[in-house]
């Protein structure tokens, strides 16, 4: 029986213990919790006079910044970055224009035109366009422009930039390439522009039209864009008779490109001509398709024009038709051709004087030079004129049906 009690004893005691430690922790944990909640209590105050200072709350998705610079700070220096490249690239095409646009002039096409009532004719301004001075020996300076800018023109005129008008000479000008250069008599300080390369040429890099749109009113307005393509090819048909004379190697570009631009010029972002512009396709619902003639091609041209007041070059002695331009019932019944042919060029006639040099005749149809294939007069000149004058040439040709070839130096004029 003393056994139970003893026990009974020492369960009694160990109650009494446990009673003991759960007084304590409760005791800790209520004190615990009436501090805590002083604090948050007086928490704003203490905020508020400075004791206690909250870190900067992090933005979502922000990048991870270092922290020895303070978020501000960075902020602080990307916007004076943005600023310095934005100050940069605007600095660049300003000091190219102002670099180029006074070598840029105004050319006016004047030509005689009939009064309806006096029946008499007077000299009229039928239309202005853009060139560029890039010769000057002092005395006079020499302009290129585009060919139809001048074409049919009595008297040529240049508008200078102080806006004085002196008399133009042509010395020389070439339909095929739509190129002409004039010379004009110097009086006083004029700018001539820096000639660049358009062999370097990439598609994206920036490049500013100067000329004139729409009359002198608007003279040496700056256009801004990019280099769209760089190895375009325009047909052209000069005498107008639906048949293409030649293909037009050009710079496409987005700058705005508009009627009294044609002979001005394309800049680079270091103020270089790198092409002078020509055309535009002007079509509803189409923009941003401008064409210049690289610098590249023409810097011969000019060449040729100053010295001989024309382009010298190699010519086959005939007077060619296309074969596509012949109805296909002639292909069979009068040229005799082969079912397999289907282009060409048709030797309508041949030039006396070397007719017996070429030993090519009327209905031969030239197929091939150097047996590279020619489809029409286009590529037929296109070819030929990148010959040398020491030269000959291979033709390839179909008579009565029969394929020949022949070879004999090239006729230049």
């Amino acid at each position: 029986m003393g056994y139970y009690d003893d026990q009974d004893g020492y369960y009694r005691r160990q109650k009494s213990r446990r009673f003991g430690i759960f007084f304590v922790l409760f005791t800790c944990f209520l004190s615990a919790a009436l501090g805590g909640l002083m604090v948050l209590k007086s928490l704003p105050t203490m905020i508020e006079s400075g004791y206690i200072t909250l870190p900067e709350r992090a933005v979502p998705d922000a990048p991870v910044l270092s922290t020895a610079v303070a978020p501000a700070k960075v902020l602080e220096n990307q916007e004076v970055t943005q600023k310095l490249v934005q100050v940069k690239v605007e600095s660049d095409s300003i000091a190219a224009v102002e670099k180029a646009e006074n070598a840029v002039v105004g050319i006016i096409n004047i030509q005689d035109m009939q009064d309806f009532w006096s029946q008499g004719s007077q000299s009229v301004e039928s239309g202005t366009g853009s060139g560029v001075i890039f010769s000057s020996d002092g005395k006079q300076a020499q302009i290129v422009t585009n060919y139809h800018v001048i074409k049919g023109a009595k008297e040529v005129e240049v508008s200078l930039p102080d806006g004085s008008r002196v008399s133009g000479q042509v010395m020389g000008s070439d339909p095929l390439t739509d190129l002409a250069v004039l010379k004009i008599p110097v009086k006083g300080k004029i700018t001539v522009a820096t000639l660049g390369t358009s062999e370097s040429l990439q598609v994206g890099e920036p490049a500013i039209a100067i000329g004139n749109p729409l009359g002198l009113h608007f003279s040496r307005t700056v256009t801004k864009g990019i280099i769209s393509a760089v190895d375009r090819s325009m047909p052209l048909d000069v005498d107008e008779d639906g048949q293409n004379d030649w293909e037009l190697d050009v710079i496409q570009t987005d700058a705005a490109i508009n009627p009294g631009n044609s002979g001005g010029a394309l800049i680079n972002i270091n103020g270089d001509v790198i092409g002078i512009n020509s055309l535009k396709i002007s079509r509803e619902g189409i923009e941003g398709l401008g064409f210049a003639i690289p610098i590249d091609d023409v810097k011969p041209i000019m060449e040729d024009l100053i010295r001989y007041g024309k382009v010298k070059r190699p010519y086959l002695g005939i007077y060619p038709k296309d074969l596509q331009a012949i109805p296909s019932y002639h292909w069979e019944k009068t040229l005799h051709l082969p079912t397999d042919v289907t282009e060409g060029i048709v030797v309508m006639d041949v030039v006396r004087r070397v007719s017996r040099d070429t030993g090519l005749k009327a209905y031969d149809v030239i197929v091939a030079l150097d047996d590279t294939k020619v489809s029409d007069s286009a590529s037929l000149r296109k070819y030929l004129y990148k010959k040398n004058q020491s030269e000959s040439v291979k033709v390839t040709f179909y008579r009565d049906g029969k394929k020949m070839s022949t070879s004999f130096p090239l006729y230049w004029e």
